[in-house]
């Protein structure tokens, strides 16, 4: 993400609210405190840093996410980054069941290119963004491919996480690229064929009888 928040890392900010104090420690956690003399008052995470939430192609806010367990899911919170005079946790809210809100201000985002993502990537990537606006601009995609491709670009950079099932296919997909090419099939098929023939020469040097055809 955008490295003039990195000095946030490291700090922690809270707010009391009601009789609870939240604590919100940027590229860390966020936590709730019940401040009663209750034997079991609450004390436990709201979530640990997981991802950027990007909307229009600006850093919007940070995803804390598998926090303590809340009835058949974990607990959550969305951290929405605002322009304000100094570091501080402004407002909590809880908008559905075990799913925070926290508003932060900081004077670290006033800038209006403070939160673009296009310049914290690396120019590979920026290469990549810039040829799919070339191929939207063309209409040569759609403006779902395009969003798609941007998805794709941000989980590389690692400001999304990718996704269990997301990870299977990238790992299937650079098997598959390996013979992209007739030239490298070739190249792979030569090698193997080596391969082979060794392996064939050590079974006969141990008596081993061996039956197959090349193919296999």
């Amino acid at each position: 993400g955008p490295a003039h928040l990195f000095r946030l890392a490291g700090k922690c900010f809270s707010f009391v609210e009601s009789t609870y104090k939240y604590e919100f420690c940027p590229f860390h956690n966020v936590t709730q405190h019940e401040q009663t003399f209750r034997w079991n008052a609450y004390s436990g995470i709201l979530g640990i840093w997981h991802e950027w939430e990007i909307d229009n192609n600006t850093f919007v806010g940070m995803w804390m996410r598998e926090g303590d367990s809340c009835e058949t899911k974990s607990r959550q919170t969305k951290v929405h980054l605002v322009c304000g005079k100094s570091n501080k946790l402004a407002f909590v809210s809880e908008p559905s069941t075990c799913v925070y809100s926290l508003t932060f201000e900081t004077p670290l985002v006033c800038h209006p290119h403070s939160l673009l993502v296009y310049p914290t990537l690396t120019e590979a990537l920026q290469r990549r963004w810039d040829e799919a606006e070339q191929l939207l601009y063309d209409e040569l995609i759609t403006d779902q491919g395009y969003k798609k491709t941007l998805k794709d670009i941000f989980e590389e950079a690692g400001l999304l996480k990718v996704t269990e099932e997301k990870e299977v296919e990238k790992q299937n997909k650079k098997i598959s690229l390996e013979f992209e090419t007739v030239e490298k099939c070739s190249k792979e098929y030569k090698q193997l064929s080596k391969e082979i023939k060794k392996l064939k020469d050590l079974l006969s040097q141990h008596g081993i009888a061996y039956k197959g055809n090349s193919g296999e």
